[in-house]
């Protein structure tokens, strides 16, 4: 079974995981994992992202593609936008960071402990 069979069967209702294998040597977690976001899109649109990627982030790639115009392409892209979490891309440092940092002389002792009470 693959994400997109996982997709049909669930039909958007919401799911977690609870056993993971790892094929090349056989070794299962158990727990509660939760599915990656685009799992719970629709098959379509899996497709459509997945399309997405492979030309760049081209709409004129995507134009042809799929054959639709441009406020076609953007509609599905915003559709789809609203449909996942952002994710943070720039997350705050760690604690490890920062010492690492300081280590390193980028910072000063005063600017880590302030980064530090920042993390808490």
């Amino acid at each position: 079974m693959d994400w997109q069979d996982l997709t049909e069967l669930t039909r958007g209702q919401s799911f977690v995981v609870e056993r993971v294998r790892l094929v090349a040597n056989g070794v299962a977690v158990e727990g509660q994992f939760e599915p990656p976001q685009l799992a719970a899109l629709s098959t379509d649109d899996q497709v459509f992202v997945a399309a997405f990627v492979r030309s760049h982030g081209s709409i004129k790639e995507m134009e042809r593609i799929f054959g639709v115009s441009y406020p076609t392409i953007k509609s599905r892209l915003n559709r789809i936008a609203e449909q996942l979490d952002f994710v943070e891309s720039d997350p705050a440092p760690t604690g490890a960071d920062v010492v690492d940092r300081l280590r390193r002389g980028e910072i000063s002792a005063q600017e880590a402990l302030a980064e530090l009470e920042r993390t808490r």
